[in-house]
């Protein structure tokens, strides 16, 4: 029957996070012969790349790729490539599931013909503690267990929170779907053109996996090179969600993402570039993304957009006095 599932870890400097991961995917209810693990080494400076040779030298079932640096993307698209299980499960490296999920998860993949099975996870801080700060905020989500086709689940269920690592796949999917490399935000640049290629998707709220918030966020860089291409790949990301909407009849998640993008577009101008706000609102502008959609935002969204729909600038003020007090 060949194996069942193949997981794809890429890896770059998280040696103090690694083990932990790693010891979550070995302790699964599959049996070793059942699936895979390709830890991807992104050619990590730190000890991660000894790690995972230690890791593969006890267990049968994991594969190391070690790989010149070329970012989480690059990462992923190389353990694609080599990846031998009927389904694909990605986890990054920093993150662990929680302990005998998979097999539930593979079981309703063939049970239901799924192409495409959204799971549950949870945030936790660095003393992996359950951590969750915005949890009235969060935006709409619908976890029901229904199949659908994937524009449907694109539209209705999905939401905006757009992680690669919340799916299990089935692995043909990825024969010509694969990420985006060089850009930040490649999940949601992917996740609505992975979706929109399944006939058979839905959800389980089964908690599976455990995402750590942690410092180091590229939104949070100091880095003067990086904070200028978060702006850049932003406007990258609007371009991209406008050009996939093309071929679409049902508009509404993608209005909505592109509404979240823009807002989060300004609110990052407001935090870092300030003076160079007339230029960025221009050039959205110019992107005819006004006036923004309000679907499926949630309460302090939806004011965010009605504020921008009335003027961009005065969206811009606002959060400029909220960042000088």
């Amino acid at each position: 029957m060949g194996l069942k599932l193949s997981v794809i870890v890429p890896i770059y400097k998280v040696e103090q996070y690694l083990p932990k991961c790693i010891e979550s995917l070995l302790c699964q209810d599959l049996t070793p012969e059942e699936y895979e693990i390709i830890l991807v080494d992104d050619g990590s400076p730190d000890r991660c790349g000894a790690i995972c040779e230690e890791f593969a030298a006890r267990h049968a079932n994991i594969k190391v790729v070690h790989r010149e640096n070329g970012g989480l993307s690059a990462a992923r698209n190389s353990g694609i490539h080599i990846a031998q299980g009927r389904y694909v499960q990605f986890v990054d490296s920093d993150d662990y599931l929680e302990a005998n999920v998979l097999k539930s998860l593979v079981e309703k993949m063939d049970k239901d013909g799924l192409d495409i099975l959204r799971f549950n996870y949870q945030n936790v801080n660095e003393r992996y503690e359950v951590f969750e700060p915005n949890k009235a905020s969060k935006p709409f989500v619908d976890y029901r267990d229904e199949v659908c086709d994937g524009l449907s689940f694109l539209t209705d269920r999905l939401g905006f929170g757009c992680y690669a690592w919340q799916f299990m796949l089935r692995r043909k999917l990825l024969d010509d779907c694969v990420f985006k490399e060089g850009i930040y935000f490649e999940d949601t640049e992917w996740t609505p053109r992975m979706l929109l290629k399944a006939k058979h998707v839905t959800s389980t709220n089964l908690m599976v996996y455990n995402y750590l918030m942690r410092q180091g966020s590229i939104t949070q860089s100091v880095d003067e090179k990086k904070k200028r291409k978060v702006l850049d790949d932003k406007l990258l990301l609007v371009d991209s969600l406008q050009e996939q909407m093309k071929a679409v009849g049902d508009k509404r998640w993608y209005e909505g993402m592109v509404a979240q993008t823009v807002i989060s577009i300004i609110a990052y101008v407001c935090d870092n570039y300030y003076e160079e706000r007339a230029s960025v609102l221009k050039a959205l502008k110019v992107k005819n993304v006004f006036p923004l959609s309000t679907y499926h935002a949630n309460k302090t969204g939806k004011r965010k957009i009605r504020w921008t729909n009335i003027s961009p600038n005065l969206l811009c003020f606002l959060l400029h006095l909220k960042n000088k007090r």
